[in-house]
């Protein structure tokens, strides 16, 4: 595919899936800096292999970009907008858990593709009433059925099958990407913290349990932005 046809295709995206991919694609390329940091060192090692060992980090970074990605997903799933929305709560719910057993999987150029075509997949078959089989996502995606299918099962029980979302906090997610589309419209990028200092993984994450006052636009870019 060209590349004024891949800008034409990431184009055609509902703007969700183009939101939802940039805010992805600011988190991925921080946390690649701050491994390629440490992989820096005084012993350096390959990316890949200073994260947790997990189903979802492929073992070579894929050539497609995350918008690239995402607009493969969402020109060929024909799964509904809010999907992706609740896509996005799972991706959450997956981080946050895996950081209360210190195990926490980075979402970086390894593991970002995976983690999103499962996503989508879990949130299309719980949201949507027709939806396409796991063969068909696996061809999407890229990856075998076998692949796909293990990815799935992987994915329930690291968000613990907590696949209920409910309006306050699909509404939450939607004020983040509402967020995330301004700064876009704006065509800043929001600033790290103060008192931020040394290479650290970067979450994409909202939480559930942030009370209305965090939930606001402010707040919760600079959330997206830690």
């Amino acid at each position: 595919m060209g590349e004024e046809e891949e800008e034409e295709q990431v184009a055609d995206t509902p703007r969700v899936v183009g939101v939802l991919s940039a805010l992805l694609e600011r988190v991925v390329e921080r946390n690649d800096a701050a491994a390629d940091e440490l992989a820096a060192g005084d012993a350096p090692a390959p990316a890949a292999s200073l994260a947790p060992a997990s189903a979802f980090r492929a073992t070579e970074r894929p050539d497609i970009s995350v918008p690239s990605y995402m607009a493969r997903i969402a020109r060929f799933a024909g799964c509904s907008p809010a999907c992706y929305v609740v896509a996005y709560v799972y991706l959450d719910r997956l981080l946050r858990r895996g950081q209360r057993r210190r195990a926490a999987l980075a979402v970086d150029s390894y593991s970002v593709h995976r983690l999103l075509i499962t996503a989508v997949l879990a949130a299309v078959k719980f949201m949507d009433d027709v939806c396409y089989n796991n063969a068909y996502f696996a061809r999407v995606g890229g990856i075998s059925l076998a692949e796909m299918n293990y990815l799935e099962v992987d994915f329930l029980f690291a968000v613990g099958f907590d696949l209920n979302v409910s309006p306050e906090t699909f509404g939450r997610y939607c004020a983040v990407l509402q967020a995330e589309m301004l700064w876009l419209e704006l065509d800043k990028t929001p600033a790290t913290p103060a008192g931020a200092a040394g290479p650290r993984q970067h979450s994409c994450c909202l939480s559930e349990d942030d009370g209305a006052a965090s939930s606001s636009s402010g707040s919760s870019q600079q959330q997206l932005a830690a």
